[in-house]
């Protein structure tokens, strides 16, 4: 499957803990293009485990996320993202006019999400978080998605048997004057 994602654009990874979106994310973008809840996590904190700095975590993520977006530049969330409250606090950082915003949600089997869950060195979920995580995901429509304000909402059964490609859109940082697009 070839997926076409606009660039510049807010690109929401949606998913259980175990789903692969941090392995997606780094097979098919930059580093410095992935905004990583984990990565924060272990910057603020001390590890990608450590959940007691995750209030911390999400404000400089948030942070981040809006400055990025403000540049005009592609930006990548890897988080879970599985609320619609984590996705609309997301969102609500695009500038004005907004950005498209794309979710790939990875819909991988229950069994598949538990297995690489157990497989982690680090950052192992409880298997009833991760079994929470995928009851709120089935849940998760493209109509609600599309309603939140997402242009663009690709599922992915197999994110290993997919391929980007970038469709370049011209855009002028908000600093000269010109709205994006122009």
């Amino acid at each position: 499957m070839i997926l076409t994602i606009p660039d510049p654009s807010l690109v929401v990874l949606v998913g259980a803990a175990g789903a692969g979106k941090s392995t997606f994310a780094r097979r098919w973008f930059t580093r410095d293009e992935i905004l990583s809840s984990d990565a924060l996590r272990a910057e603020v904190g001390r590890s990608e485990a450590d959940q007691r700095v995750s209030r911390a975590a999400f404000a400089l993520l948030h942070e981040r996320l809006e400055a990025r977006l403000a540049a005009g530049w592609l930006t990548v969330v890897d988080a879970t993202n599985v609320q619609p409250e984590a996705r609309r606090a997301l969102l609500s950082r695009r500038p004005i006019p907004p950005m498209p915003a794309v979710a790939i949600v990875l819909e991988v089997p229950a069994r598949q999400v538990h297995e690489q869950n157990r497989r982690r060195t680090e950052r192992i979920v409880p298997a009833e978080a991760v079994d929470r995580q995928l009851g709120v995901l089935g849940r998760t429509t493209d109509e609600r998605l599309h309603a939140e304000g997402f242009d663009v909402v690709i599922r992915l059964t197999d994110p290993g048997a997919t391929r980007i490609v970038r469709e370049t859109r011209k855009v002028r940082a908000a600093a000269d004057g010109g709205a994006p697009g122009s």
